[in-house]
C-alpha cells in the first residue's frame, strides 16, 4: 500500500469518527431551535429544530459514506474504456494504478465532505451556545478551509492526465 493510499484511508476513517462524535456532542448542546442562517450583522435570521439538523446531517452522512464509498468499491468492475479519462488505452494496461487513483480520489472526497460537516457542526454548536461569546464571523476560516479542501479534491484527478510511470523507471 502506498503512503498516499494509507493517509487517505486513515483520514476517511478519522473523519467518520469526527462526524459521529460531532453529531452526538452537538445534539446534546443545541437548544431546541438552532440558528442556522445569519444576517450581514451576525444576527440570526432563520432557526431550525435541532431534530431537523440531526436528520439532515445524518442523511448527508449516510449518502456520503454509503453511496460514494459504494461507488468507489465498484471502480475495479468498470471497463476502463468507459471511464472519462485521457489516455484510456494506456491506463487500461496499468489497471491497478488506475483503480488506486480513482478509489483514492473518491475516498478523499468522502473524507473532505465528512471533515467539512464535522467542523461545521462544531462551529454551529459554538455559535448557538450561551457559554461562548463567539459570533458567526469568528468562523469565517471554515469557509476558506472548506474551499481549500475542495480544491485539493479536484486537483487529485489531474494525475490521470499523465501516463503511468513504467515500473522499471520507479
Amino acid at each position: 500500500m502506498k503512503v498516499g493510499t494509507f493517509v487517505i484511508k486513515i483520514w476517511r476513517w478519522l473523519s467518520v469518527l469526527l462526524v459521529i462524535g460531532a453529531l452526538i456532542w452537538t445534539y446534546s448542546l443545541f437548544p431546541d431551535m438552532v440558528a442556522v442562517d445569519f444576517s450581514d450583522t451576525g444576527l440570526a435570521e432563520r432557526y431550525v429544530n435541532k431534530e431537523h439538523v440531526f436528520y439532515i446531517v445524518m442523511g448527508l452522512f449516510l449518502v456520503n459514506n454509503v453511496v460514494i464509498s459504494g461507488l468507489a468499491k465498484q471502480i475495479p468492475n468498470v471497463d476502463p474504456e468507459y471511464l472519462p479519462i485521457i489516455n484510456r488505452k494506456i491506463w487500461a494496461r496499468h489497471r491497478t494504478d488506475l483503480n488506486e487513483h480513482l478509489i483514492n480520489w473518491l475516498y478523499c472526497l468522502v473524507a473532505v465532505i465528512n471533515t467539512i460537516i464535522g467542523f461545521s457542526l462544531f462551529a454551529l454548536a459554538t455559535i448557538n451556545s450561551n457559554q461562548y461569546k463567539l459570533d458567526v464571523f469568528d468562523f469565517s476560516w471554515l469557509y476558506y478551509a472548506s474551499i481549500a479542501l475542495m480544491v485539493m479534491v479536484f486537483i487529485l484527478p489531474l494525475r490521470l492526465l499523465w501516463t503511468p510511470a513504467p515500473e522499471d523507471k520507479l
